[in-house]
């Protein structure tokens, strides 16, 4: 077991590997993972799908065997699903081990629906059937569209990680959702305790500001909006309604850290993930920067509870023209739009492979 990752473990941090590809499945590298580099979980999205069924033959026979009798769509998610289940029940021992808090896989409803409430609800549930493992999130963007899908998938008791968040605004918007979904179940009689995540985005926001800042603020901005979320996190989880609902059995929605590779050759590859630790959180690292922090990671301070110094830096960045609102927006919307852009580019590809094959 890597001791860097087993110390980041202990200190409360979840660590999940962000990718999945049939080739990790088959070759035994997921596996390897799990038992030496302490990954409970794993996240997927259309970008990771479609790298992965795009540059690879691993592919090629489920399509060979599939593709005359299913639509593009239906195609991908038949690749898709597999893929997951089978993730899924290679985490299914954390997940038992935990009792459902980790151990999750995470599979994205069509990024096109991203703006379309009823449309995504439907989507949820399909899914969450056809995967049919207790410990699969079904990824739902956090955009005000997407907020009450969100509140409607918890209510039907689908586990759900919400994604494309970038601020505690946004943060504790999801959060209500949640918290309103697993409250209507409650008052149903039903079982309260439905499992999520809410994912918050951080080096993107560094790579938006990356020209528009003087050097002394490069590459602190994401650090700054996570402080905040977390100060934010905490706070919910002290809130009379959260409390409430833990006395019914629930466990509660975990802050996850999301887009944690560095995205500047200039800053420590592992600068997301050293600054980023917090208990009963969970952090979702490219496979690179997983290796990374096995390689040379410290897993020794705390993040803060609160930080007054916070306030004082991103006051710096709002007298350099940077507003913290609108920026969050547009980092949403232009997630969207990328996980947009790579569907149609997994779909096509899809279409391609079924007409060489």
């Amino acid at each position: 077991m890597n001791t860097n990752n087993k110390k980041l473990n202990e200190q409360g941090v979840s660590l999940w590997l962000d990718n999945i590809t049939r080739e990790i499945l088959n070759d035994g590298t997921l596996k390897k993972y799990i038992n030496e580099l302490s990954v409970t979980g794993l996240t997927s999205n259309p970008t990771i799908f479609d790298n992965a069924i795009s540059k690879s033959s691993g592919y090629d026979g489920a399509i060979r065997k599939l593709g005359n009798l299913l639509s593009d769509e239906e195609l991908f998610f038949e690749l898709a699903v597999e893929d997951i289940q089978r993730a899924a029940d290679l985490f299914k021992p954390v997940y038992d081990r935990t009792n459902g808090v980790d151990g999750f896989v995470s599979i994205e409803v069509s990024p096109t629906l991203a703006y379309d409430t009823q449309s995504t609800i439907d989507a949820a549930k399909a899914i969450y059937k056809k995967v049919n493992r207790p410990n699969a999130f079904i990824k739902i963007p956090g955009t005000p569209e997407g907020l009450p899908a969100i509140e409607q998938a918890i209510a039907e008791g689908i586990p759900v990680n919400v994604t494309l968040l970038f601020s505690a605004e946004q943060y504790l918007a999801a959060a209500e959702a949640w918290l309103k979904g697993v409250e209507t179940r409650a008052e149903k009689g039903l079982n309260p305790d439905v499992r999520s995540v809410a994912s918050v985005f951080v080096s993107r926001w560094d790579k938006a500001v990356s020209e528009q800042v003087s050097d002394k603020l490069k590459n602190k901005l994401g650090l700054a909006t996570s402080q905040k979320t977390y100060e934010a996190y905490l706070q919910f989880l002290q809130s009379n309604r959260v409390q409430r609902v833990m006395n019914l059995g629930v466990s509660p929605q975990r802050l996850l850290w999301a887009s944690t590779g560095a995205k500047d050759p200039s800053v420590s590859d592992v600068i997301y993930i050293e600054n980023l630790i917090s208990p009963f959180t969970v952090n979702t690292m490219p496979e690179n920067t997983l290796l990374a922090f096995a390689d040379h990671g410290k897993a020794t301070q705390a993040m803060p509870f609160s930080c007054t110094d916070t306030e004082a830096l991103l006051n710096d960045f709002k007298n350099e023209g940077i507003d913290i609102r609108q920026l969050a927006q547009q980092l949403q919307n232009e997630g969207a739009e990328s996980f947009v852009g790579s569907w149609n580019h997994l779909l096509k590809s899809i279409a391609e492979k079924r007409q060489n094959i």
